[in-house]
């Protein structure tokens, strides 16, 4: 796609309809962070585009950004108060918490969907919509309050921590445009509860049933597959060598039938739940599950991985609806969300720049900031793309939002 095709679709306001304005009215007003604006407050409408204005402007401080930002709401219809009088840092860090993060929150839920069609290069297996899940982590401020809260991630028995505390993100993405549409936040390193297995599964209840959500080794445990797989969405998962999965039916594409069983049941009532399987006898969910399995290795890949078996399982147990070299090709589509995590974290953010807030509360309000713009530019890109009749990936991140830096101060933005 040619730069000035991209910058066209900028132009024309694109970006605006990915976070409206009252969305964030919505989200607002559900929250119960309402206001009138009194004494020079900046409103919350403001604020939110703001924080996402700091995503965009990682480099800038917050003045520079609402400079930036202001000609634009000055154009807006609708608006209130005068812009000839740019805000200030303090008074930006005041809105800011009042706001807090629940609103983000809320917002991100309300406009965060899946943006490609059947037409978008890549975006369906058959019927099935492709998603991946994966986590990723973030270097915060080393204030007292973030350590508490986030804690530092441990490099090992009798050695130093981290550097900084880090807060970790777990994101469901659309596999064709790189967007997130389900996310959680938490911390990195604090104990219980804070791994990307945890969160993870505070997503899964959200997960629709034409999705085929594609997850690698570190996601699977009986829980998260039962929780996932209840929702009706098919799962493609790799596991890990030591997950016993029995063969139980040779299948014409190669795969084969199997079962998962709870690992609270062990001995002859396992092997019970495997032999009525092996059957095709219905299972207790709560004992058993039938899957599908594909087993395959990549030759000459380079470093740990090399010669490796792969095995996938997949609550897709008819051979028919998909099979297994579609399946294995379809696993390496999650690939594209180790790219959405570089975009975020190299092209928005910076490499090796740790976040802006002293608080937690920020944190997050801040994390949602950066999820929000990438939701919009990564949109963006893939209705553009799929206007042109090209693949969402020909198109450089890295241009995309250089474009959307440039023309910022028209009233395409925000995001």
């Amino acid at each position: 796609m040619s730069g000035g095709r991209l910058t066209d679709w900028i132009s024309l306001g694109v970006l605006a309809s990915w976070v409206p304005a009252d969305a964030i009215d919505d989200a607002v007003e559900a929250t119960g962070k309402n206001e009138r604006r009194r004494g020079g407050k900046l409103p919350p409408r403001v604020t939110a585009y703001l924080v996402m204005g700091l995503a965009l402007f990682a480099d800038e401080d917050y003045e520079e950004v609402a400079a930036r930002l202001a000609g634009t709401f000055a154009d807006w219809d609708g608006w209130e108060g005068s812009w000839d009088r740019t805000p200030t840092s303090g008074g930006i860090t005041q809105a800011r918490r009042r706001l807090g993060p629940e609103p983000f929150k809320e917002l991100f839920s309300q406009v965060a969907r899946p943006v490609a069609d059947m037409v978008t290069a890549g975006a369906f297996l058959g019927r099935r919509r492709l998603m991946s899940i994966d986590g990723m982590e973030w270097d915060v401020p080393d204030t007292a309050a973030n350590a508490g809260f986030f804690g530092y991630p441990g490099t090992g028995k009798d050695k130093e921590p981290g550097a900084f505390p880090k807060a970790r993100v777990v994101t469901v993405n659309e596999c064709a445009s790189h967007a997130a549409v389900l996310a959680a936040i938490g911390p990195s390193a604090a104990g219980k509860g804070s791994g990307e297995q945890s969160l993870a599964l505070g997503l899964y209840p959200d997960l629709e049933e034409d999705w085929l959500l594609i997850a690698d080794r570190n996601f699977y445990n009986w829980q998260a597959w039962s929780a996932a797989a209840d929702t009706g969405a098919a799962l493609l998962w790799r596991v890990k060598a030591d997950l016993t999965l029995p063969v139980l039916e040779i299948l014409p594409d190669g795969s084969y039938r199997s079962v998962l069983v709870s690992p609270k049941i062990k001995g002859p009532a396992r092997q019970r739940l495997t032999e009525a399987a092996r059957a095709g006898q219905d299972l207790d969910q709560d004992k058993a599950r039938h899957v599908r399995v594909i087993e395959y290795e990549v030759p000459d890949r380079d470093g740990d991985g090399k010669d490796e078996l792969i095995a996938l399982v997949t609550t897709i147990t008819d051979f028919r609806e998909g099979l297994a070299a579609a399946l294995a090709a379809a696993y390496h589509r999650r690939w594209e969300h180790e790219g959405a995590n570089a975009q975020l974290k190299t092209f928005l953010r910076g490499p090796g720049k740790i976040l802006r807030s002293q608080s937690p509360d920020m944190i997050e309000q801040e994390l949602w900031g950066y999820l929000l713009t990438h939701y919009a530019i990564s949109a963006l890109t893939c209705t553009a793309a799929t206007a042109a009749g090209i693949d969402p990936d020909r198109v450089k991140p890295k241009r995309t939002i250089r474009a959307v830096r440039r023309r910022v101060a028209d009233p395409a933005f925000p995001p």
